[in-house]
């Protein structure tokens, strides 16, 4: 199998060696006979991110016969992807390539138009800025890749090992793929997705109006029931008005605030604390250590008791 990795200056190292570390370990292990290369869009050399000069690539036109086409990063400004190379994209598409944009390499393929009304994946910082580029696409941070058969795309950095090694396995099997996954250290699945990892700003509450001196209240209050009525009476509003007024200032309904703050204070005492999750759960405001659980499952994708082994401070 030959396949095709777009480089481009500015690449970072990690992004240009993923691809090429788990295909061209399938042919040292001499499981099959794969090939990568490197191809550029206007030159024979670039610069990587960390200073690294690396030349002798080959042009677009290399990429016209190839089996799978990789792009495994992007510019962090995430600007559109040109004209040529957006070509070069779908033409590989239409020969009958695999079409693999890895982590921001997600954008120039949906720039190309090869992701048009389907599931995409790709790192939730540029989550916003590709929704809006491409209001078609559906993007879902509960996975780590998706793969349409003949276009997969990827999360965030680390998750285009993964996505690798997913197309290992879907081309020549579990057992190779687990042997692979064996000589480089690393984990031949993972479960969940990249939503336990994402920052959520919370809305600007600084302001002495009504909403914002009862969100500041509330989150200091997280423990108690926090119904709408009774934050409505506390903000000397009627419920119907409090609840429009608070959609307005937060762009949410109450009920999905006071939840997302109480998920946010959770994983801090999960990251910051010894307290058993049952004691977290009354902290936060959730009934019972289960109702925490299916909260933080539903909203994370991990369970908090894997959660705070995972990102224990």
């Amino acid at each position: 199998m030959r396949i095709g990795i777009f480089a481009f200056t500015g690449i970072t190292m990690f992004h240009l060696s993923v691809p090429q570390m788990v295909f061209d370990e399938v042919s040292r292990l001499g499981i099959a006979d794969w090939e990568t290369f490197l191809f550029a869009e206007e030159s024979d050399t670039i610069r990587t991110a960390e200073g690294y000069e690396i030349s002798g690539l080959h042009g677009l036109a290399a990429a016209r016969d190839v089996d799978v086409l990789v792009v495994p990063s992007w510019f962090t400004d995430g600007r559109p992807a040109g004209g040529d190379l957006r070509e070069t994209l779908r033409g590989a598409h239409e020969a009958g390539a695999v079409v693999v944009g890895l982590c921001l390499g997600a954008i120039p393929v949906a720039d190309a138009g090869l992701l048009a009304g389907r599931d995409a994946v790709t790192h939730w910082d540029a989550f916003d800025l590709l929704a809006a580029r491409h209001p078609e696409l559906e993007l879902d941070e509960s996975v780590l890749y998706i793969d349409h058969g003949d276009v997969l795309t990827s999360a965030g950095t680390a998750s285009g090992l993964d996505a690798c090694l997913h197309l290992v396995r879907s081309r020549l099997g579990s057992a190779a793929a687990n042997r692979v996954a064996r000589t480089l250290v690393i984990a031949p699945h993972r479960e969940g997705g990249q939503a336990q990892y994402i920052e959520r700003p919370l809305p600007d509450d600084s302001g002495d109006d009504p909403i914002s001196r009862i969100t500041q209240w509330a989150g200091r209050h997280l423990g108690e029931p926090l119904t709408i009525g009774q934050l409505a009476a506390r903000a000397h509003l009627s419920t119907r008005t409090f609840v429009r007024a608070f959609r307005a200032a937060t762009g949410t309904t109450p009920a999905a605030w006071v939840r997302s703050r109480r998920l946010d204070e959770a994983r801090r005492l999960l990251e910051t604390t010894d307290r058993p999750i049952d004691l977290i759960a009354a902290d936060c405001g959730f009934n019972s250590a289960v109702t925490l659980r299916q909260n933080f499952t539903a909203a994370f994708k991990i369970p908090p008791s894997q959660y705070r082994r995972r990102f224990r401070s």
